[in-house]
């Protein structure tokens, strides 16, 4: 049996895959999140911890080449390339869209730090010195409020997400950004 690709090896497969750096930048901050949980919540470490990262870092890596059928695509590219079911099961149920129940934490994991993670960086980027020091759970929370801030980011889906963890959404909001906090110079914030 051979080893699982390492980070080093799903980061390859990001950059080679995708071309945005705005789409690259957000698979950093799904990553950071989910290892966020993985660690805080979870009290994962080693491979494991890794293996919960690499599913943050990979969930969107197939959407520019086939933004019609993502994820499923990317769900058998991952496949042969060997990386372990628990994460081709995460990134399948990281959208409502697919169908694919979430029966891991995990998978729910990516599920509920996918959005929520997009739309804290969105309101670090309003925020005057555009940055995560100034993004609290306050701000966060009036902005999901405003149906004009980031329009494209289905706001049932941040709630769903917290529930789904069975963490209250404020709890959720600041656990996301202190996830993000630890990749704040990749992110630019």
């Amino acid at each position: 049996m051979t080893a699982a690709p390492s980070r080093e090896e799903a980061w390859s497969l990001l950059r080679e895959w995708t071309a945005s750096d705005a789409l690259r930048r957000h698979g950093l901050a799904v990553e950071a999140a989910v290892g966020w949980y993985a660690e805080h919540r979870f009290g994962i470490a080693g491979p494991e911890l890794e293996t919960w990262r690499i599913a943050g870092l990979l969930h969107d890596f197939d959407y520019e080449r086939f933004p019609d059928t993502h994820p499923l695509q990317g769900a058998d590219e991952l496949r042969k390339r060997g990386y372990p079911e628990s994460v081709v099961e995460a990134v399948l149920g990281h959208g409502d869209h697919t169908g694919m129940p979430r029966t891991t934490d995990m998978a729910r994991t990516v599920y509920a730090c996918d959005e929520m993670s997009g739309f804290v960086v969105a309101v670090a980027y309003v925020r005057p010195n555009r940055s995560l020091d100034e993004v609290d759970v306050r701000a966060v929370t009036k902005k999901m409020k405003d149906k004009g801030f980031a329009r494209q980011v289905p706001r049932d889906q941040l709630t769903k997400g917290a529930e789904e963890l069975g963490v209250p959404i404020d709890e959720h909001i600041a656990n996301v950004v202190a996830g993000l906090k630890t990749v704040r110079h990749e992110l630019g914030l």
